[in-house]
């Protein structure tokens, strides 16, 4: 395997968490570590504000004068666009048009229609061109995944996935409809990819809402319902005004229940062990007895561990690298990317007509 060089447009947050990765390791654990990417290394950068330009310059990266200076550089493999949302498309185009392999940060873009140019233009150039939608390696998600595919609670009939916050959305271009702001495109976009990822087959139907709690241009919270044809019943919520967050997952089978609690993959499995013992004490509550709520006894569940799944987020570049090279197909697929906007977009027509949307 060949060296590449990755060129980075837009050195914020975001983009300066890639040069991390590249460069000096991985996130595991809350803390960096595991040492960069064999044969890959960030090389320089363009953001069109000075400090970013000097902290390019102050970290080993050659901050380039402008963006056709970064597309001219033939050292130059594959370019990262970390640049507000509504700037993908024009910036991606440009950069397949320069004929350099490109990497976008989600939401690739604000609708299907302008996915479809940028994906036009890669056909074009002959160039790879791929979606940094890094939640799929992460290992809360592989946990629940592990847990459906495996059937470890029985046939699955319900899955929820929420991500929660208390400080609304953060002040700057993510609370702007013009820039692509919002909570469908932010968060969205990662935890509906995730359902698409887990779940084979069709989505049949979706119904979502949106919350303006701190923000009246854009929603800062939403909540879809997505119905698959195999009748699983997945709720997909995103919240940034709740001071007491519910689970990240909690997961309803025919034989037991798992909840995971966080992104460290806190949680645990509650399984049946025994049908025939089916019967309960009733219990006394305030208003009268219930023997329909009333808790299983002990010798007929058991609760077990999380099982666990271990991930690498470095793997998203090796596989672009290999796909450069012709030694793999691309792991974020255009087609899955493609599936996933159509999904947010059929979100936004259900809270605007406040029915349910057929979907696929």
């Amino acid at each position: 395997m060949r060296d590449f060089n990755l060129a980075i447009i837009g050195l914020g947050g975001m983009g300066n968490w890639h040069r991390e990765l590249v460069n000096e390791g991985g996130w595991f654990g809350g803390k960096l570590e595991g040492g960069g990417i064999e044969h890959f290394k960030v090389i320089g950068s363009f953001d069109i504000k000075n400090e970013r330009q000097i902290f390019a310059k102050e970290h080993g990266l050659h901050p380039y004068n402008s963006m056709e200076e970064l597309l001219a550089d033939p050292k130059v493999d594959l370019v990262l666009v970390s640049t507000p949302n509504d700037l993908h498309k024009p910036l991606v185009i440009k950069v397949l048009e320069a004929g350099k392999n490109v990497v976008s940060e989600k939401p690739v873009t604000l609708s299907s229609g302008d996915f479809q140019q940028m994906i036009d233009a890669s056909v074009k150039a002959k160039k790879i061109f791929t979606v940094h939608q890094n939640r799929r390696w992460d290992e809360d998600f592989l946990t629940v995944k592990k847990i459906y595919d495996e059937k470890l609670l029985g046939e699955i009939f319900r899955i929820e996935s929420r991500v929660h916050g208390s400080r609304g959305i953060p002040g700057d271009w993510r609370g702007s409809p013009e820039h692509g702001g919002g909570m469908v495109l932010d968060w969205g976009v990662h935890i509906l990819d995730q359902a698409l990822q887990m779940i084979p087959g069709k989505v049949k139907k979706v119904y979502a809402t949106f919350t303006h709690i701190t923000n009246e241009l854009v929603e800062d919270g939403f909540s879809a319902e997505l119905t698959f044809e195999n009748g699983l019943v997945y709720l997909a919520e995103v919240g940034t005004n709740n001071f007491i967050n519910l689970p990240r997952w909690y997961v309803l089978g025919r034989d037991g229940t798992a909840v995971v609690e966080d992104f460290s993959v806190n949680g645990k499995m509650v399984r049946i062990t025994d049908w025939n013992k089916n019967d309960a004490v009733p219990i006394k509550t305030a208003a009268g007895l219930t023997k329909t709520m009333a808790p299983r006894t002990k010798d007929t569940i058991k609760e077990e561990p999380l099982p666990a799944v271990k991930s690498d987020i470095r793997d998203f570049y090796r596989n672009v690298l290999a796909a450069i090279e012709g030694r793999e197909k691309l792991k974020v697929s255009l087609e899955s990317v493609m599936r996933n906007m159509k999904l947010m977009e059929a979100i936004f027509r259900s809270v605007k007509t406040g029915k349910p949307e057929q979907f696929e």
